[in-house]
């Protein structure tokens, strides 16, 4: 399979994966999706790849910024403001760590959304008893 191959099946994994995802599990792979992006930027960072790394930060900042957007004060209280918090801190940090090409800001954000995924799928039980699958 070449390459091209390779990008379409991959897109149909993603597609699929998204078409059977509850709403837990789709905020899993957005979550999944920003620690993915700024390893990239890291990879990218250390190869000094300007260009690619500008890429994956951007994107890693749009995820990050869903992720916030998604978040409901209202229902979630002191933990959906919390979790506003750190996505600011992390997209504030992403744009720094790409402007000083810094690999340690790029370490401190992965650092922030690893605790939330390790938190997000600590919960996944108890989320899909709120909001089963319909």
């Amino acid at each position: 399979m070449g390459l091209s191959g390779a990008l379409a099946y991959n897109k149909v994994g993603v597609t699929s994966g998204i078409e059977d995802a509850d709403p837990h599990m789709l905020i899993q792979m957005l979550i999944d999706g920003a620690i993915e992006k700024t390893n990239k930027a890291k990879y990218f960072m250390s190869e000094k790849q300007i260009e690619k790394k500008g890429q994956q930060v951007s994107w890693a900042i749009s995820i990050i910024s869903g992720l916030q957007a998604s978040l409901d004060s209202e229902k979630g209280g002191q933990i959906a403001a919390n979790l506003d918090n750190l996505y600011e801190y992390c997209t504030r940090t992403l744009i720094e760590a790409n402007s000083e090409n810094s690999i340690d800001k790029l370490e401190s954000v992965l650092g922030v959304m690893n605790n939330i995924r390790d938190g997000w799928s600590g919960i996944r039980e108890q989320a899909l008893a709120l909001n089963p699958k319909s």
